[in-house]
């Protein structure tokens, strides 16, 4: 087993396991910017591709930083996606000596913290970073729904299979995920081989799970004050949002959104 992670030393890759050509992820994070009043300076924690970054800086007039720990993709970020400033940086310890108006954290970036005092230090780091009365915003897996137990949230007993095309290569993928109880954790495994013949290479990752009122219990105790939390719609929710859809009053299902704002 190699540690490389083919998708995030693979940027190209990525954008075509991950599709989002409407831009779901960033219109969805500039509205509900603009619904809590947020201003223009924006850091993009786990920015990756660049692709939402970009579209907030082109297409929202906004001041956008990214940072990533993935030297690959911020330098398909500079290349593909240019106009934000891509750092490299990690979330848990980054100092980039200004503030800004909002944190934005998509994709269940936050959830790579995956003890309390990684979260922590993510929290102390995002609200030094915000200028007062700033927003952090994340999008992220829904702890309640993985960790209940219930049949609808059990993961399948087969991996999940998909495959991508990419430089001529089929790419094949098979995905098992567990719950971790002890550790609160959503463990993944993927399986990756492709056409040309080359011996299967196996990756692990995890995320942390959070559930609803332990987020808020975090939140509070860094100083935010929590505006919005809820489970859809969203980028990555089935159906995805849409252009002036309001935010549910549930948080049962499997993303979470939230919208805290520092605390002076």
């Amino acid at each position: 087993m190699s540690t490389r992670n083919l998708l995030t030393d693979t940027p190209e890759l990525y954008e075509r396991r991950f599709p989002d050509p409407d831009r779901v992820a960033a219109r969805w994070t500039e509205e509900t910017l603009r619904r809590h009043g947020a201003g223009p300076r924006v850091l993009d924690v786990g920015c990756g591709t660049g692709r939402d970054a970009a579209w907030l800086h082109r297409h929202a007039a906004r001041e956008v930083v990214g940072i990533d720990t993935s030297a690959a993709m911020l330098d398909h970020a500079r290349g593909r996606h240019p106009g934000p400033d891509y750092r490299l940086a990690d979330m848990r310890d980054f100092d980039l000596g200004r503030t800004f108006d909002a944190v934005v954290c998509l994709d269940s970036a936050l959830l790579y913290c995956h003890d309390n005092a990684e979260l922590t230090a993510f929290l102390d780091r995002s609200r030094r970073h915000l200028a007062p009365g700033g927003l952090l915003i994340a999008e992220l897996r829904n702890g309640a729904y993985f960790l209940r137990g219930a049949d609808g949230a059990r993961q399948p007993a087969t991996p999940r299979v998909d495959t991508v095309v990419h430089d001529g290569v089929t790419h094949t993928s098979h995905t098992t995920l567990w719950v971790d109880h002890a550790a609160q954790l959503l463990r993944r495994r993927r399986v990756w081989t492709s056409d040309r013949g080359t011996p299967p290479h196996a990756q692990y990752s995890a995320w942390r799970l959070l559930f609803p009122q332990e987020l808020r219990y975090f939140l509070t105790v860094a100083g935010f004050e929590v505006l919005a939390l809820y489970d859809r719609p969203g980028p990555r929710t089935d159906p995805p949002w849409t252009e002036g859809a309001p935010p549910a009053d549930s948080a049962d299902s499997d993303r979470l959104h939230v919208v805290a704002r520092r605390l002076d």
